[in-house]
């Protein structure tokens, strides 16, 4: 009997090392899944951070492209406005050059003389409004970009290149000439 007690206890040692044993098994098991588990979590993480990473900086060229694409469309509307304005206002120019000759012109009524000389400076005041500007000539150094030299003439006074008289005035929009001063160039 006493074989047979002893017997039984180790038997249930050896299940309860069996039970430990499982136990730690499970446990070992149980913590390498959590392991797993935690390294697919950082994995999930770290591809989710590289995702919006991405996303971050195609935003960033989006709207780096969206804000090129304002400067462009305002700059193009600009130009347009610019082109629109002196192609009505080259139209108008040659009444301009007639009233001003027309003032230029000796008369005996006066009150048409300053009539004529208010139409004239209405007509310049809607030109100023609207960005143009007269072209600066007598005086000046010629400047094949603002000027057309029709003749040129010796002149000790004056420098080289320097406008000595306008035949025709010059206007701008901005830097786009809209018509070019004709001038006579000294020397």
């Amino acid at each position: 009997m006493a074989e047979k007690e002893q017997n039984q206890e180790e038997e249930k040692n050896q299940t309860e090392v069996k039970k430990q044993q499982e136990q730690e098994i499970e446990q070992e098991e149980e913590e390498s899944k959590e392991k797993a588990e935690e390294i697919k979590l950082k994995d999930t993480v770290l591809l989710q951070k590289e995702q919006l990473e991405e996303q971050e900086d195609r935003l960033k060229r989006l709207m780096a492209e969206f804000d090129n694409f304002k400067k462009r469309s305002a700059k193009e509307r600009e130009n347009l406005y610019n082109s629109l304005i002196s192609d009505i206002f080259s139209s108008l120019l040659p009444v301009i050059d007639n009233l001003e000759k027309a003032v230029e012109t000796k008369t005996e009524d006066e009150n048409y003389k300053q009539g004529v000389e208010l139409v004239l400076k209405q007509f310049k005041d809607v030109l100023t409004s609207n960005g143009v500007e007269e072209i600066q000539a007598v005086g000046q150094v010629f400047d094949p970009e603002l000027h057309e030299a029709v003749s040129s003439v010796v002149d000790e006074t004056l420098g080289e290149k320097v406008i000595k008289e306008e035949y025709r005035k010059g206007y701008k929009i901005g830097s786009k000439v809209i018509r070019h001063s004709m001038v006579v160039v000294a020397n």
